[in-house]
């Protein structure tokens, strides 16, 4: 009996001996919660990074969707669950600029959270229905002012870039439009293309091929040049809007008390990945921009979200915009 235990020992060694190193120490999957539906800019960027993300910890990064109140539930979420590093929020500029929409969040960006780094930055692109009846800036704006709340507008959610982008477009052309509000990017998106409604200001990530098989015309991107990428696009600020700039930033975050061991390690992950070649060369060919290793950094992420909490706080008591 005793050397049949003794065997059934050894043989349990072996195995553990004869597994690779790598496929031991691979944990269990990491969520990417993405506070927006599945399609939308802010989902794609995840996607790609969560590939050299998940490759350098040796672990396996999922995509969880959860749309609705502006990124909120998801955020809300996410700061409830258990700070182990498995559950983790990737999020847009939203995080910066809820605070001055909402009169009350469930949660609090500055203090709710570990940061992990900001991941990328994006362009975005002022793109209309094909068979809108102007096309370039030059004439929409004459267009705009001449009918109002007339045009549609969509964004994928109040307080996120397409939101912000909508409003800083509104206000430089001196009219409002109205506003319809989708749970992410992606519907807004189907429904430009479809032409249910006029306008939408979205990341070139997701609209970039749909403006190059002419199924959405184009105003203008939000940077200040043109991207390499899309070389006969003329920004918004040379088409007719000078000074008009949106630069809208993705980061990572952990639930509040993660231990620090494991916020380096996720840490290193985003580092590996920000620097990777070949998601470098793919961000490139969309319109956007991986955040540098300054900025892929806890103590980077958390600088940048106070300044732009400050920053967007005082536009949005400008445009007098608050929600319950």
């Amino acid at each position: 009996m005793k050397s049949c235990k003794a065997v059934l020992l050894f043989i349990v060694l072996l195995c553990t001996v004869a597994v690779p190193p790598q496929v031991r120490a691979q944990g269990r999957p990491i969520k990417f919660v993405v506070p927006y539906a599945a399609g939308g800019a802010v989902d794609v960027y995840a996607r790609a990074v969560a590939v050299p993300f998940g490759r350098h910890l040796n672990q396996p990064v999922v995509i969880e969707n959860m749309g609705g109140a502006g990124g909120n539930i998801a955020v809300a979420r996410v700061a409830k669950s258990s700070p182990d590093g498995e559950t983790l929020l990737f999020h847009n500029m939203a995080m910066a600029t809820n605070p001055s929409l909402y009169r009350k969040l469930d949660y609090d960006p500055l203090n709710d959270f570990d940061y992990v780094g900001v991941a990328a930055h994006s362009v975005m692109a002022m793109v209309m229905r094909r068979d809108m009846p102007v096309s370039d800036l030059k004439q929409f704006i004459p267009y705009a002012r001449a009918n109002g709340d007339k045009i549609t507008i969509g964004d994928g959610g109040i307080g996120g870039p397409t939101n912000l982008c909508a409003l800083l477009f509104m206000s430089a052309i001196g009219t409002k439009f109205t506003v319809i509000s989708y749970k992410g990017g992606a519907p807004a998106l189907n429904d430009v293309m479809g032409s249910q409604i006029d306008l939408l200001c979205d990341g070139t990530a997701t609209t970039a091929r749909y403006i190059a098989a002419g199924k959405l015309k184009t105003l203008g991107v939000s940077s200040k040049a043109r991207l390499t990428s899309m070389p006969n696009v003329p920004t918004i600020a040379e088409g007719g809007l000078p000074g008009f700039e949106l630069a809208p930033w993705s980061g990572i975050y952990a639930p509040k008390g993660t231990p620090r061991a494991v916020l380096q390690r996720l840490e290193g992950a985003l580092q590996a990945a920000v620097t990777d070649r070949d998601l470098a060369v793919h961000f490139d060919n969309l319109g956007l921009v991986l955040a540098s290793r300054e900025l892929a950094s806890s103590a980077g992420l958390a600088a940048h979200l106070k300044a732009e909490i400050e920053k967007w706080g005082v536009l949005i008591k400008k445009t007098g915009v608050q929600l319950d």
